[in-house]
Formats: structure tokens, C-alpha cells, sequence
């Protein structure tokens, strides 16, 4: 039987597809813009912990009104908050550097709201069958952004003086995040059902035998390896070459890959191959980083970034469907759904607080490119233990 995609599913993934685009023409050099300000490593790390804790206490908080109330409404707010994060960014300039945590704060909010929203809206409108195939088309779109808004941006910021590029950049992305609002009306209000219950994620993690403690454990193990590598490596490509169009080409090759493995995993990567898919992916990822105890150039960092454009559908998929696919196991759990997202999310926010803390540490006693590159191969190593957490777990969703 062939497995497709509704209207609404396409639909989510334009908006999807529009907020990614945007993401990607500013995001990619939101940190390095910041870094000019100030090269501060720790400053960066500050930052990115402020949208940590900010997206977790959204996901938290605002997860009643998306269980209660209109998720479509939250979907909108974060994205235009997203929008208005780019216009302060513009307002404040170089100074941004001084606003770090209401910046983050916002700029974690915004993210917040969009994610569980979108996270919700998505497991309804997917099942079994098709979640596969629509994360794929997510990482398809992903990197299909990936490829034209970096590269557009280095080429656009290179050949400006001064901030005037990155000024231009930050307002196609406002402009970009207006009409992704405005798509997302197309979008059809969803059903609300249920009160939404404060302390269910903590439920979940107290039962003895919930095979919710082992996905956390996963998602734990996950996030710590993001957390750090979201902005790291992009900064990196940039100290390097000390060229914004480098970083836009980094992007481009190593979307471009991503483009290709995301379009063969949602082609013919099933659920029966979940766990011996996710060790596959988590050794590789591991491996293209060695190359970098060699010597951190951007031809390593090339190498690293392509391996992980290959490897990563084969690990980050069977974590994706294999948390959604919990959350229908039973008529209970899909009426805790939101609840269920939520814990999700606070799972990995954990994981990406102590890999940000680490690195926030690491830096601040010894701020050695050697020490940072020994940081991202262990931190580089967590896939693997996530497997290990999550093996049994993807065993089962394979029968």
C-alpha cells in the first residue's frame, strides 16, 4: 500500500518549510554577528542557554493553552515573536551583545510556542504509517533551506560593509516569518479536548517500568550533543576562514548532502530498521569528528559536516517517531498528547543544558581551540549512549 501525506499535512510542512527558511537566512549568522560584537565564547553560550530554558517553561506553560484552548493560535504567536526577535535584533545593533538573556528569553519563547504547537498539530494529523515519510519531507525542506538561505546570506553579508548585509538579511527573515503567519491560516483549527494536567511529565518519569525513563534518558543523550553543536560548529566554520560566504558554502554542500539522505530515509528507511539504523548513524557521527584532532580547518570541519549530513536521518528518525509513536500506544496516552510533547521537550532542553554547561565551563578555564575540539568529540559520543538507552525501546517498535 502506498503511504501518503494529507492536505493538512502539506499544508503543516509549508509552514514548517517558511519558518525553516527564515531560520536558516538569519540564524546560520545570528551567532556569528553576535561574535564580531564580542568573540566571546561563553557570551555565546549564555545566550543559547537563555533559549533553552526559555523554549522549556513555554513548552511547559504553554502547553495548556494548546491542550485547552487554540493551537493554532500559539503556532501564529511564535512565529511572529520570532519576526519581532529580528526587528530588536535590528534595533539594537551591535549591541545586542548587551541584551543577551531578554534576547534569548524572546528568541526562546518564540521558539517555544511554535514547537509545541507544531509538535501537537503533527502527531495528530500523522499516524504510524506516515510519520516516517513526513519527517523526511521536514528534513527534506530543512535542508532544502539549508542549501539557498545560508548561501544566499554569506553571499549578500560578504558583499556589504560593514553590519548593512546582516541588517538586510534580518529583514527578509522578518518579512519571511510574516508570511509564514499568514500561510498558517490556511491551516485548520484542531479539535481541543481534555484539562491539561501540570505535573504529568513528572508522572510519566516516576511509574517504575514507563518506557518513558528510557526515552528520556535518549532524548537526554541527544540534547546534549545539540545544544553545543546548533551554534558551535557554525562559529567555528567562521573563526576558520574568517569569511561569512565560507560559512553560506559550509551551509550549501552540507544542506545539499542532508537533502539527498533526508529523501532516501523518508524513501525506504522503515520502522523495522529503527535500531540498527540508529547505531549506524550515531557511530558515523562519531567517527567524522576525529578528523579534527588532527587540525581544526575548514576542510575537517567540511568532512564532519557532510558525515553528519549523511548520518544524521539514520539517528535523529527513529528518535522522532519512535517518542511520537509512544504517544499513541493508547487511547490514554493520545489524550495526553500535550502533556506527552511537553516532557519530550523538557527531556531534551536537560540534555542541552548539561552539553551547554559543560562547554560554558570548559571555556571559561581553559578557552583552547584544542580543549574545544576534545569537547565536541565527547559530546560528539552521546548519540551512541543514547542508543544504548534507547536499543530495547526500538527493538520493540519494530515488531
Amino acid at each position: 500500500m502506498k503511504i501518503s501525506l494529507g492536505r493538512q499535512s502539506i499544508l503543516l510542512l509549508g509552514v514548517n518549510g517558511l519558518f525553516a527558511l527564515a531560520g536558516a537566512l538569519s540564524g546560520t549568522f545570528l551567532n556569528v554577528f553576535l561574535w564580531k560584537s564580542r568573540p566571546d565564547y561563553a557570551m555565546l553560550g549564555w545566550f543559547t542557554i537563555s533559549q533553552q530554558l526559555a523554549i522549556g517553561l513555554t513548552f511547559w506553560l504553554a502547553g495548556k493553552w494548546v491542550k485547552e484552548h487554540n493551537k493554532m493560535s500559539a503556532l501564529r504567536l511564535g512565529t511572529a515573536l520570532s519576526g519581532i526577535f529580528y526587528m530588536m535584533v535590528l534595533w539594537t545593533g551591535s549591541k545586542a551583545v548587551d541584551w543577551i538573556w531578554p534576547l534569548g528569553i524572546l528568541l526562546g519563547s518564540a521558539l517555544g510556542l511554535f514547537w509545541i504547537a507544531f509538535n501537537v498539530v503533527y502527531f495528530e494529523i500523522t499516524d504510524r504509517e506516515n510519520r516516517d515519510l513526513f519527517n523526511g519531507w521536514v528534513g527534506l525542506l530543512g535542508s532544502m533551506t539549508g542549501i539557498i538561505g545560508p548561501w544566499f546570506s554569506g553571499l549578500i553579508i560578504s558583499r556589504m560593509t560593514d553590519n548593512t548585509g546582516y541588517r538586510l538579511i534580518f529583514t527578509v527573515s522578518l518579512v519571511v516569518y510574516i508570511i509564514a503567519v499568514v500561510f498558517s491560516f490556511f491551516l485548520k483549527k484542531r479539535k481541543v479536548s481534555g484539562i491539561y494536567r501540570w505535573t504529568e511529565p513528572w508522572g510519566q518519569l516516576s511509574k517504575p517500568k514507563s518506557p518513558w525513563r528510557t526515552l528520556a534518558l535518549g532524548l537526554f543523550a541527544q540534547g546534549a550533543r545539540e545544544g553545543v553543536f546548533a551554534f558551535l560548529i557554525a562559529l567555528l566554520v567562521y573563526v576558520a576562514t574568517a569569511q561569512e560566504y565560507k560559512l553560506g558554502q559550509f551551509s550549501l554542500i552540507t544542506s545539499a548532502v542532508a537533502l539527498v539522505s533526508y529523501w532516501a530515509a523518508g524513501k525506504w528507511f522503515k520502522p523495522q530498521y529503527r535500531s540498527t539504523g540508529m547505531l549506524a548513524g550515531a557511530v558515523i557521527l562519531l567517527i567524522v569528528l576525529l578528523p579534527l584532532l588532527w587540525k581544526v580547518t575548514y576542510g575537517t570541519l567540511l568532512i564532519m559536516g557532510v558525515g553528519s549530513a549523511l548520518a544524521m536521518p539514520l539517528y535523529i528518525l527513529p528518535m522522532i517517531s519512535a517518542g511520537f509513536d509512544m504517544m499513541g500506544t493508547s487511547g490514554e496516552n493520545v489524550e495526553k498528547r500535550v502533556e506527552l510533547v511537553v516532557l519530550r521537550e523538557l527531556c531534551l532542553m536537560f540534555g542541552r543544558l548539561f552539553g551547554l554547561a559543560v562547554f560554558i565551563v570548559t571555556v571559561m578555564n581553559t578557552p583552547s581551540l584544542h580543549m574545544l575540539t576534545w569537547l565536541i568529540i565527547v559530546l560528539g559520543a552521546f548519540p551512541l549512549i543514547g542508543w544504548i538507552f534507547m536499543r530495547k525501546l526500538l527493538i520493540q517498535s519494530e515488531g
